[in-house]
């Protein structure tokens, strides 16, 4: 989860305080329910590395009084080289982009993803040489990088903090909507030690623990008052969409200059393929205010024209005497 909070908008994301008016069914059915669903998300997750698509990455930002400051809208086309996924750029702001500039990127996109693999692959055989397993909630050496960004919010199963809030119509599927309230969604999986980087004086320990403690302070904070919404459609144990609210960011640094006002993020599926169900959208938005005034920031990725990754050739041998 927290690769994909590099990106602004998530950065700043946390959840509601939990409301009132929850009511909560049996502890047993609800909490099966959920187990399998975040089972059968698993599934899904695995099945999107079999597949290319095409995507569209827009960014906004209102000024005071809804005055547009930027705006930009980017295609790209996925596809697989030496089995790797490679992002690459179609349009910017409705211009194709030229050749040249669109393999330079992809280029860039390899040697980066190369890069994330050796830093996967060193940490797996540290941690194998140390007689520690795989690290939990941290992506496989092959994963796409839009995998892990299409499932940023990495779910615990925390039984007992599940809410049935209704049932309602999504696309056509009978759902669930549930309110999830998490206590470890936050937290690190696992604390190990970085290296210092060349050149870079290594802290001391006392700084380490300070910043350590800060983080943890932070972690606690935002797990206390996260809230998320999963609608599921329990025929078939499948998370269809999900949101993450907030309405307190308070204790966040830096507080006193930049006010977080409001803050959502959701993400959905849909079936492709028949029995398929791969991400659709995800969806960001956020209240910023400023000394200057209140910003709206909106970022969003759609996913369509899914396909195979793998492509296959047929190659017709003519008869003899024919032409």
């Amino acid at each position: 989860m927290r690769q994909f909070l590099l990106i602004p908008l998530v950065l700043l994301c946390s959840g509601t305080a939990p409301a009132q008016t929850a009511a909560k069914p049996a502890a047993t059915n609800l909490d099966a329910l959920m187990a399998r669903a975040l089972q059968r998300r698993e599934i899904d997750r695995k099945t999107l590395g079999d597949y290319i698509l095409d995507e569209v990455e827009t960014f906004e930002v209102l000024g005071p009084g809804g005055a547009p400051l930027t705006r930009l809208r980017r295609e790209y086309s996925w596809f697989v080289r030496d089995g790797i996924h490679v992002r690459s750029p179609v349009k910017y702001e409705g211009v194709p982009i030229p050749e040249a500039d669109r393999r330079a990127y992809e280029e860039k996109w390899i040697h980066s993803e190369e890069g994330r693999r050796k830093y996967r692959t060193e940490r797996d055989e540290k941690r194998a040489k140390e007689g520690k397993g795989p690290a939990m909630g941290v992506p496989p050496i092959n994963e796409p990088r839009f995998i892990a960004e299409s499932y940023f919010m990495d779910f615990k199963f925390e039984p007992g903090n599940y809410y049935l809030a209704g049932r309602e119509q999504l696309d056509g599927h009978d759902v669930l909507r549930i309110d999830y309230f998490p206590t470890h969604l936050f937290d690190d999986d696992e604390k190990e030690s970085k290296e210092p980087s060349k050149g870079s004086k290594e802290p001391s320990k006392k700084a380490k623990d300070r910043d350590q403690q800060l983080d943890d302070d932070i972690n606690r904070k935002m797990n206390k008052t996260a809230q998320v919404t999963l609608w599921v459609d329990p025929a078939i144990h499948q998370i269809v969409k999900y949101t993450f609210d907030n309405v307190w960011l308070d204790f966040l640094p830096a507080a006193w200059l930049v006010r977080i006002d409001d803050i959502r993020a959701s993400m959905e599926m849909h079936q492709p393929f028949p029995n398929v169900w791969l991400p659709r959208a995800i969806r960001m938005h956020a209240g910023v205010t400023l000394a200057t005034g209140l910003l709206q920031l909106t970022y969003s990725r759609t996913f369509s024209n899914y396909r195979r990754a793998d492509v296959t050739t047929r190659i017709t041998v003519p008869k003899r005497g024919t032409r």
